[in-house]
């Protein structure tokens, strides 16, 4: 049974709450080819550090990506590394602190390489997540 709780979005985006070094293992076990990290290090005093999540991804033979967002939110870069992550990488976990940074950037990644609008907010709708408010944004990236 795995310790972390990995949320399926879609069949190749799975996001969690914080993960542990511990997890990374049961992450590999379950499937998963990369992990990204939205999360800073230091944004909370009782988060591993993301060198030690990248060590025990490259131990068990995973990607590792930081894409970590801040209070400042999400930037076109931000945007443009997930979608890459998205383009290489067929099974993919993504953690934060509670699942919703991954989720959101996820969706904004999405519709950046033509994803429907409504078929992203219903994924994530599935998940437990409500990206709806990002509906315009959405609609904008899917037709860039």
């Amino acid at each position: 049974m795995l310790r972390a709780m990995f949320i399926r979005i879609t069949d190749q985006l799975s996001v969690s709450p914080q993960i542990s070094a511990a997890d990374v293992a049961q992450a590999a076990a379950a499937g998963f080819t990369a992990i990204v990290n939205n999360r800073p290090d230091g944004e909370s005093f009782d988060q591993p550090p993301g060198a030690e999540i990248a060590a025990a991804a490259a131990a068990a033979g995973l990607a590792y990506v930081a894409i970590p967002i801040d209070q400042s939110g999400f930037s076109p870069d931000h945007v443009a590394a997930m979608a890459d992550v998205l383009a290489s990488q067929p099974h993919v976990l993504a953690f934060c602190r509670s699942g919703t940074r991954s989720c959101n950037l996820w969706a904004l990644a999405a519709a950046s390489r033509g994803g429907d609008p409504e078929a992203i907010i219903t994924a994530a709708d599935a998940g437990g997540y409500n990206v709806a408010g990002l509906t315009p944004i959405l609609r904008q990236l899917s037709r860039a």
